[in-house]
């Protein structure tokens, strides 16, 4: 019935059901199986998705919603390392997507490409505290990818 439903179903990315339940035809130990391969595979596959959501969540419904976030106040948050004993560093990594772009079993090089770019240019214009070092996966010598 409900794939039925969603078999000649594509999202704007043109990704279809094969492309949504891919992982779990191929290895039938997966967990769930299933991976949205655009944002809006959620809506369009719907039908799929929010049941197995809903389980997976332990009961969190599509109707419900998540908690306000509450970081503490942020004023009274004092140096951790005052005396610079501990912290030697910090790094942040990031893993999500971008707009405008599908996840990542539907990209093509050119938009990991244009992606990267975007990023890579993005971050090259934060200064001050908020200055850091990008480095691109590609051409990462061994070194950086085991600090």
């Amino acid at each position: 019935e409900v794939f039925d439903q969603l078999k000649t179903k594509k999202t704007s990315f043109g990704s279809t059901l094969l492309d949504v339940i891919q992982s779990g035809v191929e290895n039938l130990d997966s967990g769930v199986g299933i991976y949205a391969p655009d944002a809006e595979s959620y809506t369009v596959f719907a039908d799929l998705f929010d049941p197995i959501i809903e389980d997976y969540h332990g009961g969190f419904k599509k109707t419900d919603k998540h908690p306000p976030k509450d970081f503490g106040d942020v004023d009274t948050l004092g140096n951790l390392d005052p005396a610079s004993e501990f912290i030697v560093s910090t790094r942040v990594r990031c893993g999500r997507s971008l707009d405008g772009y599908p996840f990542n079993p539907c990209l093509t090089e050119a938009q990991y490409k244009e992606m990267e770019e975007k990023v890579s240019s993005t971050l090259s214009g934060l200064e001050g505290e908020l200055k850091g070092t990008f480095y691109p996966l590609t051409g990462m010598s061994k070194e950086v990818q085991q600090k």
